[in-house]
């Protein structure tokens, strides 16, 4: 199968890849490394320099006839997306939009889409499933909620298959500091070099944290998978605090770490866990990486 890989040069956009070539799949990478990194690129892989954007993209799609897009290429920063909600929009929806019209124009089989738990907002009832009322609290969750919702309709209008994939807090090697779970790599660094690390809030605010390795396999299974057009949390379906994380990085590091709380942030989420019995069901998937194991992977690849 051709896949196109968008932001195949970034965090998990390179696992991703990487999943694919192992399944000797021919992949095609856009990315306009904005983030991303040449270093990250799969050398089996085909790399087009691209902002998901152009007007260059059909052109693309009409050259290399993609059965399969799998759609990372993102602005993913909550805190970006509250200081510059245009550039959030316009990368995110604008973006994704000129990614569907060449996908619909080319007949392309199927779109696996990246969203995110921010689409959720702080619900209250834990773990969320996918059928929870939409409160996004960023303009980053709700540029990605929209996005879902122009997948939707593409399918009812044009008939273009969709998976939507909801990421918890991704972490892992390769991981920068931006994203969701960016967390996770600005405490290993500075827990490394014996910096204090700063807490937003208590400590008590939770995250799902999952593993790169498993979010690469979800989205492999969304290729194979016999259902479409489906919705489906990636998650471990648990609940770590921030206070219980450095708890780990500690443990993993070998070192004693020294907090510092502060001011929890604007629009930031305090308690997220996901269920994740809908990818059990149309993915055939499972988290595999305990936690401690990938922070320790983490971890020893940052340093």
């Amino acid at each position: 199968m051709k896949v196109l890989v968008t932001g195949g040069a970034g965090f998990i956009g390179s696992h991703v890849v990487d999943r694919l070539i192992q399944e000797n799949c021919q992949v095609v990478i856009i990315d306009n490394l904005s983030t991303g990194l040449l270093e990250n690129i799969n050398k089996a892989a085909q790399f087009v320099q691209m902002d998901i954007r152009s007007n260059q993209v059909l052109d693309l799609f009409v050259k290399e006839k993609f059965d399969y897009v799998i759609h990372l290429a993102a602005q993913t920063m909550v805190h970006k997306s509250l200081e510059m909600p245009d550039y959030d929009c316009d990368v995110n929806i604008s973006g994704t939009v000129n990614l569907l019209e060449a996908c619909r124009k080319t007949n392309v089989k199927r779109i696996v889409f990246s969203s995110t738990a921010a689409v959720y907002g702080n619900a209250t009832n834990l773990p969320v499933k996918e059928a929870t009322p939409k409160g996004p609290t960023s303009f980053y969750g709700l540029s990605k909620l929209t996005c879902e919702n122009y997948l939707s309709l593409y399918n009812q209008v044009y008939g273009l298959e969709f998976m939507i994939l909801r990421y918890a807090n991704v972490y892992g090697e390769r991981q920068g500091d931006g994203g969701e779970g960016g967390v996770i790599s600005i405490f290993a660094r500075k827990i490394h070099h014996h910096q204090p690390v700063t807490i937003f809030g208590d400590g008590s605010q939770t995250r799902d944290f999952i593993y790169v390795g498993d979010i690469a396999n979800a989205n492999y299974q969304s290729l194979l998978s016999s259902y479409s057009n489906k919705i489906c949390n990636i998650s471990t379906q648990t609940e770590t605090s921030v206070n219980t994380l450095i708890e780990y990085m500690a443990k993993v590091a070998g070192k004693t770490v020294t907090r510092v709380y502060a001011e929890m942030r604007e629009g930031d989420i305090y308690k997220s866990s996901l269920s994740n019995c809908a990818a059990q069901e149309y993915l055939n998937w499972n988290p595999a990486m305990p936690l401690i194991e990938g922070l320790s992977k983490t971890y020893n690849s940052l340093i």
